[in-house]
């Protein structure tokens, strides 16, 4: 009998601390004395891009959006995630699938884009999404559009190679007083990009000779290269290029033929090419990091600004031009004072860039 009492007893206290731990993973004691539940963890936060066919590696648009999203991941503590469209037949698969896996906001990189954005977000009222370089009519609530005035940072490249082109700092530089532009596809923001960079030419320069030339493509090296080599041959001794990776053949154009200096694009791209100290004069550079970033911040805030287009432009620091790094010794002070003043000028309005080109 005293046995049956001990194993009793025993079997209570082994009870009554199985009803204390138990109950101690699903609340805890307040000092009311009342209980409260322990919260579940939250949910992460999810932000992410579709690359348009350049994809990362493009030195440009696609690498600056995905720099905006690691600083979000770095400060904001977001998940991101990329999805890299080989085709265009990609653009409204990669949005679905990000939107499936809960990703908001979601950016599309590229105007190319503007038409699956348009009809995904329809369909997924609850994930928001940023259209890079892409204006939407009327966009929904869940829609914002990131704009930049390209036609400013090329105007500003546009007087560093109409200036360029008559001096004689470089043994590239020739006296035809001709410069080229080599343009990925004929779409807005790579012609704000010429029409800004042929006006700036012309106003310090007024018989130069910009000679334009289209690839059609973005991730193409080998057309791009075939451009550059063209307007070389066509007397251009400085050439800008806003065509992506297209863009990158460029260079490799005048850096191999050593008869021309380039003009990068989007970013500054002395630090993103290979041996660039002897070819790159500056780079006319959209801050598409800072957009990202502040658009994903907006929205972890519970404050996307949807329902709108955005434009970026000199006066928001949203384009610029680039320093001139190994050239800045042998750049006239006359040069850097243009520039200067232009910018100046454009932010205080004194100066507008026109958006297209003028006959």
């Amino acid at each position: 009998m005293k046995r049956s009492l001990r194993t009793i007893l025993a079997l209570l206290v082994v009870f009554a601390m199985s009803t204390v731990v138990l109950g101690g993973c699903a609340s805890t004691t307040n000092n009311s004395g009342g209980t409260t539940s322990t919260p579940a963890p939250a949910a992460a936060f999810k932000a992410a891009m579709v690359t348009d066919v350049g994809g990362l590696g493009d030195k440009s648009f696609n690498d600056l959006s995905w720099a905006g999203l690691e600083k979000a991941k770095t400060d904001l503590s977001a998940e991101v995630k990329v999805l890299e469209s080989k085709q265009i037949a990609d653009y409204e698969s990669n949005l679905t699938q990000l939107a499936g896996a809960g990703y908001s906001p979601i950016f599309a990189v590229g105007f190319l884009m503007t038409d699956a954005v348009s009809k995904i977000a329809s369909t997924t009222p609850g994930t928001n999404f940023g259209g890079i370089d892409i204006f939407f009519t009327n966009p929904p609530k869940n829609v914002v559009g990131l704009n930049f005035k390209e036609q400013e940072a090329g105007y500003l490249a546009g007087i560093v190679a109409g200036l360029a082109t008559k001096e004689s700092f470089d043994a590239r530089l020739n006296t035809k007083n001709v410069i080229g532009f080599v343009g990925g596809m004929p779409i807005p923001p790579v012609q704000r990009y010429e029409a800004g960079f042929v006006a700036g030419a012309k106003s310090v320069n007024p018989t130069v000779k910009v000679i334009s030339l289209y690839a059609g493509k973005f991730d193409d090296q080998a057309k791009g290269k075939e451009l550059g080599l063209s307007l070389i041959s066509q007397g251009a001794d400085i050439v800008f290029a806003a065509a992506g990776q297209t863009g990158i053949g460029t260079f490799t154009a005048c850096q191999e033929s050593k008869k021309a200096l380039f003009i990068g694009v989007d970013s500054d791209q002395f630090l993103t090419l290979t041996n660039p100290g002897d070819t790159i004069l500056t780079s006319a550079v959209k801050r598409i990091d800072n957009a990202v970033f502040q658009v994903v911040k907006q929205a972890k805030e519970g404050a996307f600004p949807g329902g709108q287009n955005l434009s970026f432009g000199l006066k928001d620091d949203g384009v610029g031009i680039a320093p001139y790094h190994d050239f800045d010794a042998k750049v006239s002070q006359a040069m850097k004072d243009a520039v200067d003043k232009a910018t100046a000028d454009i932010k205080a309005g004194t100066v507008v860039v026109p958006e297209g080109l003028t006959k």
